[in-house]
């Protein structure tokens, strides 16, 4: 998802009510900067994480639990985060960080990484410098740095998702990897550069391979998810990509989300027919797995399978007619699309996007239920989202980019990772909330330093 969601299921498209917001940040500018230099390293970290069943832990086996948000915006025109038009990047993350949010999913797009690779990173004109003065004339690469460094200093972790391939507010629409000049190769290899560029900084944590691939069975390209090598085939894209990124860092997180269609029984990726094919949302139709799952070689401990799902709101789904309630979600939804994964003890499961607007109803009703099967399973996830800008979801904080949505932030508080009282780190130096932090802790304040 990005600021729309009116055509997550191919429905019409567009999303212009939103389009007055980005006209009035503007595109970038065309003004290149130098090939970009290494990123400097941290001091040498132990937050590295990998998998054990369908737990993640840290490098001492510890158990950890990923709570966070989506923060949109690099991977769409602006090239920066929405919301640097107005407020400091600063003050959110510190903001984020208080509230106990210790992972952000940065949406960015493959054009961009390209364009970052190739030394044509560009100032933003969506960047306000006056409400960033340390921002001014950065590029985006540069305000994507200066982000890492500031989620660092709040004990804050990060993962990468590839939202679209092009640098679009509406490229998540699109259904597969590549497009226009932005090839599969191209895919791979940004994904290669940008994990080279990061493997000494164990800020970077994670790697969400594509956001949300589709398509219905009669539409071209789709997605689809079998054991070949066919160029639609995201299990074979989503291994590929994976193994060129952990050969370049073993201790980066790869995290698959589903696709959306898949055939039922006695059926096959050949038939066009939509009732040959169980459907659920974009991203999270993980059936596939079971009989085909990514195969990341002697890296596997780092695989993460990643649904997404959402609420009545987004889209009147069939499970949301009539008689419905968390047992019945999950008897007929969660368990065979993804949830199996945990309960098998397959792998982890974190839910990259689930949120949506209080409405007193049937969508706050969703909400609830998927929250509570999140906490009492202690499944990871990234709520969207923190921009207000987010059409049929809202998100954590007003259009002010400055008050928080009390009531959403209470749904949310429960999912994020808490113990006596506090809320728990990534990091085993830092406290959530950075030194000095009343309302979190580190890693090692919680488990020792063994």
């Amino acid at each position: 998802m990005t600021p729309f969601r009116s055509t997550r299921l191919g429905a019409a498209a567009a999303a212009t009510a939103l389009a007055a917001v980005f006209a009035l940040c503007g595109p970038v500018t065309a003004r290149a900067e130098p090939a970009a230099a290494p990123a400097a390293a941290p001091a040498a970290g132990t937050d590295w994480l990998h998998t054990d069943g369908n737990r993640i832990v840290d490098e001492n086996g510890d158990p950890v639990w990923l709570t966070g948000v989506n923060w949109f915006g690099f991977n769409a025109t602006e090239r920066v985060f929405h919301g640097l038009w107005s407020a400091n990047l600063d003050t959110l993350t510190g903001q984020m960080a208080q509230r106990g949010i210790n992972l952000v999913r940065v949406p960015i797009s493959t054009q961009l990484l390209l364009e970052w690779k190739n030394g044509q990173a560009a100032v933003s004109s969506a960047v306000n410098t006056w409400a960033n003065p340390e921002l001014k004339d950065k590029n985006t690469l540069q305000v994507f740095d200066a982000f890492l460094a500031t989620a660092r200093k709040y004990g804050i972790k990060v993962m990468l998702d590839v939202h679209s391939a092009e640098a679009d507010n509406s490229g998540h629409i699109h259904p597969v990897w590549w497009k226009g000049a932005i090839t599969t190769e191209q895919f791979y290899t940004a994904w290669e550069w940008v994990t080279d560029r990061y493997k000494g900084d164990d800020t970077l944590v994670a790697m969400d391979i594509k956001n949300e691939p589709h398509g219905k069975p009669s539409e071209s390209p789709r997605a689809k998810w079998d054991g070949s090598t066919d160029p639609d085939n995201f299990k074979y894209a989503c291994q590929t990509a994976g193994r060129r990124i952990l050969a370049v860092n073993p201790k980066v997180l790869i995290l698959c989300e589903g696709i959306e269609v898949y055939p039922k029984d006695g059926t096959n990726w050949t038939s066009t027919s939509p009732t040959d094919y169980d459907s659920v949302w974009w991203g999270g139709n993980l059936r596939g797995a079971a009989q085909h799952p990514v195969d990341l070689g002697a890296q596997q401990d780092q695989l993460v399978y990643s649904p997404h799902d959402y609420g009545p709101l987004v889209y009147q789904q069939p499970w949301f007619q009539g008689d419905w309630n968390r047992t019945t979600l999950e008897r007929d939804v969660w368990d065979p699309n993804w949830l199996y994964l945990h309960k098998n003890n397959t792998a982890p499961l974190l839910i990259g996007e689930w949120g949506g607007f209080l409405d007193n109803g049937p969508n706050e009703k969703w909400l609830k239920a998927l929250r509570d099967l999140i906490v009492e399973n202690r499944i990871s996830q990234t709520f969207w989202c923190l921009n207000p800008n987010s059409g049929d979801t809202g998100g954590l904080l007003g259009y002010d980019w400055a008050t928080w949505d009390e009531a959403k932030y209470a749904l949310l508080k429960p999912a994020l990772w808490q113990e006596n009282g506090k809320f728990v780190s990534l990091d085993h130096e830092v406290p959530l909330g950075g030194t000095g932090s009343t309302t979190g802790i580190s890693l090692s304040d919680l488990y020792g330093t063994g």
